[in-house]
C-alpha cells in the first residue's frame, strides 16, 4: 500500500491509505476510475472535485440534488459543477447511502456543536491545506460529497440527524471523472458522523 501525503500523486492501481482525521489532493484525467473506499467500516470520507483547468468551477451539491430532485445519490447518479457540467458519475456503490447535505466539520464546527475549547482543524481544515498546492483557498470550499455518511430526515418536520455509517469494511464506492479533476478526500474528524470512533479511509485510481 502506498504512503500518504497532503498532495498525492498516485500511481494507476495502487490502493492509498488516508490517515485518521486526515486528508489529501490529487488529480484524476477525464474517464479515470475513482474507488473511495471504507477499510474498516463506519467511517466518512469528505471528497471535492475541481475542473483542474479552472478551480472556479467545483462539484455543487445543490445543482446535483436540483437535476436529481432527490438527496440520496448512488450507482448512475451524475455529480454537478456550479456551472451544470458533469464533473464525475457514480459507477459502483456497495453503501447506497451517503450525504451531499452538510459541510465539511471545521473548529468551528467542534466549538458551537461539541464545546470544544481547543477544537480539532477538522475535515475544512484538512482540505484546505491540502487544496492551497493547488492554489485553491479555504472560501472557495464548497458543501463536500459525504461518502458514507448516514444523514436521516424527518419527512415531516425536515430534522436532520447524523447517525453512524451504514457501511461495512470493505465496502466501497467508484466514480468515473468526466472530466480532468483536481480531486481532494478526508477521512472525517467528527466523532458523531464516524459512531464514535476516528478510521482510516483508502483510495484508488484506476484507468
Amino acid at each position: 500500500m502506498a504512503s500518504h501525503s497532503p498532495t498525492t500523486k498516485p500511481q494507476i492501481g495502487s490502493t492509498i491509505e488516508i490517515p485518521v482525521r486526515s486528508g489529501t489532493a490529487f488529480q484524476v484525467r477525464r474517464g479515470q476510475r475513482l474507488t473511495v473506499i471504507d477499510p474498516r467500516g463506519g467511517q466518512v470520507s469528505d471528497l471535492l472535485a475541481y475542473n483542474a483547468k479552472d478551480v472556479n468551477e467545483v462539484i455543487s451539491s445543490g445543482r446535483t440534488l436540483d437535476y436529481a430532485s432527490r438527496i440520496y445519490l448512488t450507482t448512475g447518479d451524475p455529480l454537478y459543477s456550479n456551472r451544470s457540467n458533469i464533473m464525475l458519475r457514480i459507477i459502483h456503490d456497495s453503501v447506497g447511502r451517503h450525504d451531499f447535505l452538510l459541510t465539511p466539520c471545521s473548529k468551528d464546527t467542534f466549538r458551537i456543536i461539541y464545546g470544544d475549547e481547543e477544537p480539532h482543524q477538522g475535515c475544512f481544515g484538512n482540505l484546505a491545506a491540502a487544496l492551497a498546492p493547488y492554489g485553491i483557498e479555504p472560501d472557495r470550499i464548497p458543501t463536500a460529497f459525504n461518502c458514507f455518511m448516514n444523514v436521516p430526515i424527518d419527512g415531516k418536520t425536515g430534522e436532520l440527524k447524523v447517525e453512524p455509517p451504514i457501511s461495512k469494511a470493505g465496502d466501497s464506492i467508484t466514480f468515473q471523472a468526466e472530466m480532468d479533476l483536481t480531486m481532494a478526500l478526508t477521512a472525517c474528524s467528527a466523532l458523531q458522523s464516524n459512531g464514535g470512533s476516528f478510521k482510516p479511509i483508502q483510495f484508488r485510481i484506476d484507468s
